[in-house]
């Protein structure tokens, strides 16, 4: 059994990782537990627009405020399947609830309610997401690759997508521009 449970934390990517999916990246962890980890990438987004994808998926997108939102890199797994962080959680065919009012789904009646209108007030729409087997995450913060904090939604849902990772690493206290990318052990 995990020690640790990341549910509802951000993980930031430390200066040092090698990894191009993942190095300035900042993560939100949608479930952790012996079986592994589940997240999604929250600041890097891709060459597509909401408006884009409804029209790949034949949806109408009525809220022409949201025609621009950007679709994001999630991560590298099931890169051709939408996942939809949102807030409130709601009651969708297929949510992951993670916190008290945060909700991950991966189910099309979200994405039509969005385009009615009728959707959760935010939003956050990834293709692909981020996975650990059980024990690998551990096994990255033992290497140093992240540092990781308690998540705060307004990171994701509010500000914009390039303020998200400064603002984690400011809930910890630390200037990014300023990590050493070699780290020591005690």
């Amino acid at each position: 059994m995990s020690s640790i449970n990341l549910t509802h934390h951000f993980l930031i990517a430390m200066p040092s990782m090698a990894d191009p999916y993942f190095a300035k990246s900042l993560t939100y962890v949608c479930e952790h537990n012996d079986r592994g980890a589940l997240g999604v990438v929250v600041n890097r987004p891709i060459d597509m627009t909401l408006q884009a994808l409804f029209e790949r998926l034949s949806l109408t997108l009525k809220d022409r405020e949201l025609s621009d939102a950007p679709i994001y890199f999630g991560g590298p797994v099931q890169t051709d399947r939408g996942f939809v962080l949102h807030e409130p959680a709601g009651n969708w065919q297929s949510t992951l609830k993670v916190g008290e009012a945060v909700g991950l789904t991966t189910s099309k009646d979200i994405l039509e309610a969005v385009g009615r209108g009728e959707g959760p007030a935010k939003i956050l729409v990834t293709l692909g997401y981020a996975g650990w087997a059980a024990g690998q995450l551990e096994h990255e913060l033992g290497q140093n690759a992240w540092l990781t904090v308690a998540a705060q939604d307004a990171i994701i849902f509010d500000l914009p997508w390039e303020e998200r990772l400064p603002a984690a690493m400011e809930l910890l206290g630390i200037d990014y521009a300023r990590l050493s990318d070699s780290a020591g052990h005690a």
